[in-house]
C-alpha cells in the first residue's frame, strides 16, 4: 500500500484517476491535512515537521510500505522527517525535477503559489548537482491564479496558469510546481517551450518504492 500525504482534497481524485490509468491494483490511503499548508505559508515549511513527521509514521503504522508527498511546499520537509519511520518518504516533483534537468540548462519553475517557488527551484538545482549539470533556474509565479484555486474556480485557475506557460519563450523547460497545476499542462497552446508536470512521474516512483518494498 502506498500512503499519499496531501495539503487539499482535491488532489485525491487525481491521484485515483492516475492509479486507475497507469497502476491498476495499487492500493491508495490518501492522508488529507490542509493546515500543514496553511501554516507552512505563514511560519515556514519547518514549522510543520513535527506534525508532518507524526503524520508519516501513522501512515506507516496504518501498513505503508512508503510515503509520496504530494504539496511542493513540504516536499523537502517530509523526505528530512523520513529518518526513523520505517519506510521510504518521496516528493512528488522530484522525478519531475530530474526531468527537466535533463531536457536543458535553462528551467523555469512556474506557480501559482510563492511559498513553492523557493522549494522547487532548490529542487531543481538539487536534481542537476547530483547529474553533474550546470542549470539556470528561474522562477515564475502566475498572479491572480491562486486566489482563483481557492475561490473553486478550477477553469479559471488553469486558463491563467496555460496562459502563462504559453508566454514563456526564453527557457529549454517549464515545470509546474504544484500539482494543482498539472491539468493546465494539456491545455497549453504554444508548445514553443516543453511543459512538464509531477503528478504521474511521481505517483510511478511512489508505487515502484512501495513494490521494492514489498518484495
Amino acid at each position: 500500500m502506498l500512503a499519499l500525504l496531501h495539503t487539499s482534497p482535491v488532489h485525491v481524485p487525481v491521484f485515483d484517476a492516475l492509479r486507475d490509468e497507469a497502476h491498476p491494483g495499487l492500493e491508495l490511503r490518501h492522508h488529507v491535512d490542509a493546515g500543514l499548508l496553511d501554516r507552512a505559508r505563514h511560519e515556514g515549511p519547518e514549522a510543520v515537521t513535527a506534525d508532518v513527521r507524526a503524520l508519516l509514521r501513522r501512515a506507516v503504522t496504518e501498513g505503508a510500505r512508503a510515503v509520496l508527498c504530494t504539496c511542493s511546499t513540504i516536499g523537502a520537509v517530509a523526505e528530512a522527517a523520513a529518518d526513523g519511520v520505517g519506510a521510504p518518504v518521496l516528493r512528488v516533483d522530484r522525478p519531475m525535477a530530474a526531468a527537466a534537468v535533463a531536457a536543458g540548462p535553462r528551467v523555469l519553475v512556474l506557480a501559482a503559489l510563492e511559498s513553492t517557488l523557493a522549494p522547487t527551484a532548490a529542487l531543481v538545482e538539487e536534481e542537476a548537482r547530483r547529474a553533474g549539470r550546470s542549470v539556470e533556474v528561474r522562477t515564475l509565479l502566475v498572479d491572480g491564479a491562486w486566489p482563483r484555486f481557492e475561490a473553486g474556480d478550477t477553469a479559471g485557475y488553469l486558463r491563467l496558469v496555460a496562459e502563462a506557460a504559453d508566454a514563456v519563450t526564453d527557457a529549454d523547460v517549464i515545470v509546474l510546481a504544484q500539482v494543482s497545476m498539472a491539468p493546465a499542462r494539456e491545455s497549453t497552446t504554444g508548445a514553443a517551450v516543453p511543459v512538464l508536470a509531477g503528478p504521474a512521474p511521481g505517483l510511478a516512483a511512489g508505487a515502484a518504492a512501495a513494490a521494492a518494498r514489498f518484495g
